[in-house]
Parts: structure tokens; sequence; C-alpha cells
């Protein structure tokens, strides 16, 4: 990255505000890291000027903060996208949006929950429309997975953390509006698995755990679909998901999404107040979205 100049030269923190605390800068590398990668599409989802746009496009590639990809030569048109430094922004973005719902959105108390009229969940709901990007997360099967795969319809639930131990959970976790119900969560998942394979759905579950902790509780809980570990709040800035800090990390809220096979999410379910209840109206929401229908039995 260029030089900052004297002032607080040896402050990592200065020379960070630098070269990322402008306003724009901050709102780019967002929509970049949420799939937006073309000049027009950043300047009409962000309402910024042309002249604007060229500069802070330009100073975040000299910075080394995006890469630019030629995607047309003739005339020669670029795609914007994260460097490793750029990707190294996204647990920054993703604290600032926590604090932002906690504080300035919110009282002030962890919540791994919301209202169903909170701006947090209308902003989930306009999520309905949009195409998730494709990413590669660690799994709990070992290689690095996308969450969307063939099937006609993803099941893709977001859960704030199911541990093999008691012992691993971060302390106060109980205390924490909505962080508990994960394992029973997984279980009524794992043991309706054939209705949603009866649609023509899969199911993965995402959260921030690393990977080696969601596979030990994949072991002791039997679970037989896909977990991916969004340790890296890839999937959370992608999709602006909420999240909630807790024992040093970064949390994801519960939720789920229905995703069609073009990656288009149909359903957004937000705020989950009963875990087990959700999947049942996960199972309906299928159903009037046209999913395969299950084979009836018996005469």
């Amino acid at each position: 990255m260029q030089s900052r100049g004297a002032l607080d030269a040896e402050c990592a923190i200065a020379q960070a505000a630098a070269a990322v605390g402008e306003w724009w800068t901050l709102l780019i590398v967002r929509d970049v890291a949420g799939g937006i990668n073309r000049f027009e599409e950043l300047q009409t989802g962000l309402g910024i000027s042309r002249k604007v746009l060229s500069e802070r496009l330009a100073t975040l590639a000299e910075d080394g903060i995006l890469e630019k990809r030629l995607y047309r030569a003739r005339p020669p048109r670029f795609e914007y996208h994260l460097t490793a430094a750029g990707r190294g922004l996204i647990p920054m973005l993703i604290a600032m949006q926590d604090w932002g719902s906690r504080f300035v959105l919110g009282d002030g108390t962890v919540t791994a929950t919301s209202g169903p009229r909170s701006k947090e969940a209308r902003r989930m709901r306009k999520l309905v429309g949009i195409r998730l990007p494709i990413l590669a997360l660690p799994s709990s099967d070992g290689p690095s997975r996308d969450p969307v795969g063939g099937a006609e319809w993803t099941v893709v639930y977001c859960y704030p953390g199911a541990y093999a131990a008691s012992s691993a959970y971060p302390t106060g976790w109980s205390e924490i509006p909505g962080a508990t119900g994960c394992t029973l969560e997984a279980i009524t998942f794992r043991e309706r698995i054939g209705e949603f394979a009866a649609r023509g759905a899969e199911v993965v579950g995402v959260s921030t755990q690393r990977p080696e902790e969601q596979m030990a509780f994949a072991a002791k809980a039997g679970i037989t679909y896909l977990l991916v570990s969004d340790q890296e709040l890839q999937l959370a800035a992608a999709l602006r998901l909420p999240t909630f800090r807790a024992a040093g990390r970064e949390h994801l809220k519960r939720l789920t999404l229905i995703v069609r096979g073009d990656r288009e999410i149909r359903q957004v379910l937000y705020p989950i107040a009963d875990p087990v209840a959700s999947i049942e109206q996960t199972l309906v929401l299928l159903d009037r979205l046209g999913a395969r229908r299950p084979a009836r039995t018996g005469a």
C-alpha cells in the first residue's frame, strides 16, 4: 500500500483509517464483497457520481484492496474484485454492522434474534430475488464446498453454534436471546431430511464455527447433511447477514434461506422464534414454491 505520510506513521489504526476510512470506500468494499463487480452496477446501487466512483475505484486498486479483471476487450471493460487485503476488511465490515445493529438501531444488548418488524428483519426480507454468489467454504466432510450445489432447491439454514461438548459453548451463551436451540434444530433437520429430499431439496447448515468444531458436532449428533463454516464471514458479508458477537467471535443469527437451483433466493425466514417449528414452515414454503411433491403411499 502507498505511504500515508509521517503523521501516525507507526500506528496501524491510523494507517488503516487513511486507506479505508472514507465513507464511499467502505460502501464500495461492502458491495464488491456482495458480488457487485461492474462499474455500472456499483454506480446504480450506490447512487454515487461517476467521477467520484472512478476516483475511489482507482485508489482502491492502487492500494491493493481491489483488483481489476478485464471482461471485455473492445471497448475495455473491467470487473472489480477483492484482493487478499480487501477480503481482510470483511471482519471489520461485519463488526461495524453488528455495532450499528446493536448500538444505533438497537438498545445495546447482545441478541441472536430480532423483532419481526425490525429494520434488520425488513432488510433480510429484501434478500428475496437476490442471487447467492458462488463461494468456497470449509465443510464438515473435508473439502471446501459451495453452499448451493446441483439440487433443484437448497435450504441454507444459518445457526449461531452447535458444539459436541457442552463445555465448548461460550460463557453466558444460554443468556443470549435466540442463541440456544441449535442442537435440536440440527437433529430435527436430520430426522426430516427425507422429506426435503422428496421435494428435490438439499439441506446445508452454516455457522461461523471452525470446521473441526462442526465435524465433531456432526459426528456426535449423527448429522448426515452438509455443514459449512463461514469462519471468514464470506457469506455473511455477501448477503449482509445479521450477526452478534460473543466470546470474541462473530456468530450468525438464526435464519433460513430457500434457494432455487439458479441460486436465486426465493424465501427468507427471519427472525426464527421456534427453530423446530421453522422446519415445518420451510417444508410448507417449498410446497408453495412448487418444489417436487413427495410421493404418496398407500391406496
